[in-house]
């Protein structure tokens, strides 16, 4: 293929791994990073030993401590940065934006206070036409990835042209992208599981067996269907791989940052214990908050949703929670 021009912004496990796989591509990538120690090692070692320990970085890829070099003349634009800290990123990033690139969002969370998905944010702070922006979503454990073991992921956008363009520039022999008109879904499906990880995480760490985890991930997929139905979204994502795939991969894996986060809880630590002791963002401690809030709005049942937010953010004992979830009342499945 042509080597088309992307900015990756920023450089953390996902966002330096997806630079990989467009450089494996044959892409040209500019890569930001705030700090110049990174940039550095990046550009003369070819390696993120912080994030991807042990992985050999394309020579196509160059970093940079300058965003608007990192956007000039990019034809797309990746977006890898916590969720919550989106908006306030791309303020200052936004007037460098080519005109009519494609805005890529690699993020999986809804926005406190706001609770928008990503792409709204997106589509909200750069004025772009929801039709440019299109999100990435599925069972991408960034470390794995990096390795080159095979993996599949979706690729979500109303604009059929531009989703094909970016399913054409990250299609590898270890990548393998689907395409899907299903925005609201496959977003979703990626916001919902960070929580549900959580809960799978802290289940795990009391001990309990596999017909627990096997429960929590299935009732925890009917609670992220429920609220796509209501948002419109079309029921069948939540059985692919932005839905079922990314759920259990964040659940079963030891590497997932939700469930080490959520099995530490589990052991009996505080959140602010965990938190001291975690270098890199779990996306759910946050995200239960306003995922719960997004249900609460549009009349949506998320129980277990619900009792996460109540563990990471009132303090409740995880067994407790638990406790709370088996003393539902009964009803038809």
């Amino acid at each position: 293929m042509s080597e088309m021009r992307t900015a990756v912004l920023s450089a953390g496990s996902w966002g330096t791994t997806f630079a990989k796989i467009l450089a494996d591509r044959g892409g040209r990538v500019s890569l930001h990073t705030r700090r110049e120690s990174l940039a550095h090692e990046i550009n003369t070692g070819h390696t993120n030993t912080e994030y991807l320990p042990g992985v050999h970085l394309p020579g196509l890829i160059t970093a940079t401590t300058d965003h608007a070099e990192a956007l000039s003349g990019a034809e797309m634009v990746v977006l890898s940065v916590p969720s919550q800290s989106l908006r306030e990123n791309l303020v200052r990033w936004a007037p460098h934006l080519t005109p009519d690139s494609t805005i890529i969002s690699l993020m999986k969370g809804v926005e406190l206070g706001t609770l928008m998905r990503m792409s709204e944010v997106i589509a909200e702070v750069t004025g772009a036409d929801p039709g440019r922006i299109v999100v990435v979503s599925g069972p991408n454990l960034a470390p794995e990835i990096a390795a080159g073991q095979p993996t599949a992921t979706v690729v979500a956008g109303t604009d059929a042209a531009r989703t094909q363009a970016v399913q054409d520039a990250i299609t590898t022999d270890y990548f393998r992208p689907y395409t899907n008109n299903d925005v609201v879904g496959c977003e979703l499906g990626g916001a919902v599981k960070n929580v549900i990880a959580l809960a799978y995480g802290m289940v795990a760490g009391m001990g309990f067996g596999d017909n627990t985890k096997a429960t929590l991930i299935t009732r925890g997929l009917a609670e992220t269907a429920r609220l796509g139905a209501k948002l419109g979204a079309d029921p069948l994502t939540f059985a692919g791989l932005a839905g079922l795939g990314d759920l259990v991969a964040s659940c079963v894996s030891p590497i997932a940052r939700n469930r080490a986060f959520g099995e530490r809880l589990g052991r009996g630590e505080s959140l602010e214990e965990v938190q001291a002791a975690t270098r890199q963002v779990a996306e759910g401690v946050k995200s239960c908050r306003s995922v719960r809030d997004l249900a609460r709005a549009n009349g949506v049942e998320m129980p277990i949703t619900e009792q996460v937010e109540r563990v990471c953010h009132e303090g409740l004992d995880p067994r407790k929670g638990v406790a709370a979830l088996m003393a539902r009342d009964t009803k038809p499945e």
